[in-house]
Formats: structure tokens, sequence, C-alpha cells
């Protein structure tokens, strides 16, 4: 199997992007979901809209506070400290809850700077840092006009990170889930404001396929769980993790090439810059499913290797291990 491509030393810079990226197909900016009612949207969207006018230090402030008070009260904190002892067992309790809290903050941050339209991280265009000796290789066939897989992972800010990744003019498309309320139709708006086209879990495979074929990128995240049934099993932080077999699945079909991207935010977390790493090749020489198999446990060992590289930058809370595979599996 090939092995990841080794980060490169230096920065690129916006001045290396490509072409702006053409919008998606028609049928790729409808959105499926459940909008709330219109007073409830009205009042909402009122209140969004205060919290977007706050100055940045002001709405980071808010978030890193919503981050502390989400912790204190102990929203899902037995989950994401129960995950932490299995990842990180060397570590004291001290240092596991200081990564929990950090992942709380994480997640808040990205959920108030998601439903601004505006640039809400401070990231200057002009310094935007792409990183990792995988974006040549994405940006080249781009260039060629040939589609690619790219893997991301709720970490960091991974909603910004697709629309810089579009930016940078990667014409873009993801697998997403409908959803519904307020606050989570208004950030799917804010994806379609950006060019960020739409496939839906209901014939993504196909969907994925064919986006490929135009010469468009699919971006995936590929660390959430998923039933038994229609999962692979892979190792992630040395326990089995059910997987989408997707993008496997979407690579051998149509021989698209799979990168790795993640937001990676500073200290501070307010600024962040993007890391591109590949293409991680799928194994030869073996069966179908195993190919597969082995492909998704290669890219998600590179989620791995990032997480633990950032750890408070993911989302720990989420029960990712939730599912185990069927006995005698």
């Amino acid at each position: 199997m090939s092995q990841p491509a080794a980060p490169a030393e230096s920065p690129a810079s916006p001045s290396s992007a490509l072409l702006p990226a053409p919008l998606p197909p028609p049928r790729l900016l409808q959105v499926l979901g459940e909008r709330p009612g219109k007073v409830v949207g009205w009042l909402a969207n009122t209140v969004m809209d205060g919290m977007c006018a706050l100055s940045r230090r002001r709405r980071d402030a808010l978030a890193r506070f919503v981050g502390w008070l989400a912790f204190t009260l102990g929203i899902r904190r037995r989950v994401a400290l129960e995950n932490l002892v299995h990842a990180y067992p060397e570590l004291s309790e001290a240092e596991r809850r200081r990564i929990a809290l950090g992942a709380y903050r994480t997640m808040a941050r990205v959920v108030l700077e998601s439903i601004d339209e505006k640039d809400h991280l401070d990231v200057s265009w002009a310094d935007l840092e792409v990183r990792g000796g995988g974006w040549e290789a994405l940006k080249a066939s781009v260039a060629r006009g040939e589609g690619a897989l790219v893997v991301t992972a709720h970490f960091g800010n991974w909603e910004r990170a697709g629309k810089l990744l579009r930016r940078l003019g990667v014409p873009l498309n993801a697998l997403v889930r409908p959803l519904k309320g307020a606050l989570n139709m208004r950030i799917v708006d804010n994806r379609l404001h950006a060019g960020v086209g739409l496939i839906y879990p209901k014939g993504a495979i196909a969907e994925a396929h064919e986006a490929v074929k135009r010469g468009e990128s699919v971006l995936m995240l590929l660390d959430q769980a998923l039933p038994a049934k229609a999962a692979v099993f892979v190792p992630f932080f040395g326990r089995p993790a059910s997987t989408t077999p997707a993008l496997a699945v979407v690579a051998q079909r149509t021989g698209a090439p799979v990168f790795v991207m993640m937001g990676v935010r500073d200290e501070s977390g307010m600024r962040m810059h993007l890391e591109v790493e590949g293409p991680i090749l799928p194994p030869e020489g073996v069966g179908e499913q195993d190919a597969i198999t082995a492909h998704t446990g290669a890219v998600t060992a590179v989620l791995e290797k990032y997480i633990r590289r950032y750890p408070d930058q993911w989302l720990w809370l989420h029960r990712r291990w939730k599912v185990q595979p069927p006995k005698g599996a």
C-alpha cells in the first residue's frame, strides 16, 4: 500500500490557487431537511444575526464561555472522558479533562463561526496557508479536470475548511445528511452560499461517482459511526470503529485519488490553516472487500495522526465506538 505523502516544509499561498471553481449542478443545490416555522425561524435567525454582529474577539469569548458551560454542566462529559481514557490511558485525569474542555470550546466555536455568512475566522485571504505535500497533487488533479475524493473529520473547523478549499478553486460537493431546525438549516444555507454542492445519503455513491466523472471533488467526514450492517470496521485509537465504506467504494469504481484535508486552528483558536495529505492509494493484490476495508483503514489512520497531534480539536463527545463488530466477525 502506498504511504501518504510527507508534509512539505513550506506552506502554499493563495497565489498558487486554481481558477475559480464552477458551481455544482442545480440538483446538488437543493436542500433536504425540515425548516422551522416562520415565527420560530425569525426569532432564531434574529438571535443568530445578533451573535454574528459581535466583534470577532467577543464572539470567540462567547464560544469559549459556552464550551466551558457545557463541559461544566456535564453535557456528554462522561462520553468525552470515557473516550479519552481509552485513547490516552497514559495521561492523567487532569490532562484528559483539559483536552475534553478544549473539544467543547472547539465545538462551540464551529457553531458560532458556521452561522455567519462572512469570513468568520481570523484568516486573511492573502495570508491563508495550505500545508502538506498533498496540496500540489490535489491541485494538479483538479487542473487536469479530474475529480478527487477529500476526507476530513469533525476537527478544527470542518465547515470553514471545505469553504476555503473551494475558494482555492477546488469544485466541491459534500456528503451530508438531511437536517432540521433553524441553526442547522442556516449552516446548510451557508454551505450553498459558498458554492458547495450537497450529496445526500440516498444514492450517494452513484452521485459521488458522477461528480468525480464531471471533474468535481467530493468531501466527506469519515469519523461517524454507522450501523454494523452498513459499515466496515477499522482501527481507530486502538479500537474497531464502524466506518462508512463509501469513500473506498467510490475510489475503487472511479480511480479517483484520495486526500485528507484538515482545518487546523492555532493555539489562540482564532486563526486556521489547511493541511492536505495524499494521495492515499488503495492496496494492490487483495480481494475487493479486503481492499475497501484496508483503504478505509489507511485513510482513518491519517485522521488519527492529526487528532493525536491536536487532540483538543476533535469532537470527543461523539460516541464514535458505540457500534461494535458483530460477534464472530
